[in-house]
């Protein structure tokens, strides 16, 4: 039987999704069926258009590209919603146990929201790196299906497992940030997340889900960050481009700095990303490996098939 990442990413989307559709057959939970409508359809087209320039008229840049976006498309919709289903079954809280780690690490988040607030243009930038998150993946797909398509699907594959492995611990011992556990810190401040955020976030744990829908959906896991594994994974896959290497790291790194203060987070859960990010690389090395593998050994068979047809 042969493999191949694209395929391999396929089927993650087929398990997720089946999981996802089991719990929601069992509970009683809402759903904004037009939002996610909206979105299979236009994860079916763009899958659709890579089938036609994988198979019918190739093109294996542009197919990559096509089935890269329509992976983290779909994928990124079917985690968030198992995401919110775990939310009826999270464990007890440990944002107090993250913050009592932090102090003991020498790191002061209200005081640091404090100096923050009085360096305005310099939190004009973390403001600015730490929202550039989504669109560096956005464009990272584009960029690395011109340079070589396998990588689009091993960078996928990675923000999958890293995205995945966040959500298993978080079931486990949900944290929502240091903004959830300290009261406001520098009114002024502009920040991606508020006080009124975590108070919802709070909420969500509390109550339920409530109504799921693409179109509110929040970014609910605190330890470890996602945010910052996506920026390691980003300086990872780009490493060696070399006009976007150090370009990369930089602004990855002004992300990595400005998680805690614009994501509110916990510094722990900064440092969590790292085995988060290496763990999820290296199992996709792995499986790029077999899937190498599998198609060589596809190869021979086909190659021993011919000869022994020309022989008889």
């Amino acid at each position: 039987m042969r493999f191949t990442l694209p395929g391999l990413l396929v089927s993650l989307l087929v398990i997720l999704g089946a999981v996802d559709a089991a719990w929601l057959s069992q509970g009683h939970f809402q759903l904004d069926g037009g939002a996610f409508l909206l979105l299979a359809v236009l994860s079916a087209l763009l899958f659709a258009a890579a089938f036609f320039y994988r198979n019918l008229r190739p093109d294996p840049r542009l197919a990559a590209m096509l089935i890269g976006a329509a992976f983290l498309c779909v994928f990124s919709c079917e985690a968030s919603l198992l995401n919110y289903l775990l939310l009826t079954k999270a464990g007890a809280r440990i944002d107090m146990a993250l913050a009592g780690l932090d102090r003991a690490m020498g790191f002061d988040w209200p005081a640091v929201m404090r100096w923050m607030n009085d360096h305005p243009r310099l939190n004009a930038i973390f403001f600015l790196a730490y929202s550039s998150m989504l669109p560096q993946v956005a464009l990272s797909t584009i960029v690395l299906a011109q340079i070589e398509t396998e990588r689009v699907y091993r960078a996928c594959m990675a923000l999958a497992l890293s995205a995945l492995l966040c959500i298993a611990i978080w079931a486990l011992a949900p944290s929502f940030g240091a903004f959830s556990v300290y009261p406001p810190q520098g009114a002024s401040m502009q920040t991606a997340l508020d006080s009124a955020y975590a108070k919802d976030l709070m909420r969500l744990l509390h109550d339920g889900p409530g109504l799921i829908s693409p179109r509110s959906a929040k970014g609910l896991i605190g330890f470890p960050s996602y945010h910052a594994a996506m920026a390691l994974l980003a300086i990872w896959y780009l490493r060696d481009v070399r006009i976007l290497r150090w370009p990369v790291l930089l602004l990855n790194a002004a992300v990595l700095l400005a998680t805690p203060v614009q994501g509110g987070h916990h510094l722990v859960d900064v440092l969590a990303s790292f085995p988060v990010a290496a763990l999820s690389v290296f199992v996709t090395a792995r499986l790029a490996k077999i899937t190498k593998f599998s198609a060589m050994v596809n190869k021979t068979s086909k190659a021993a098939d011919s000869l022994a047809a020309a022989a008889r």
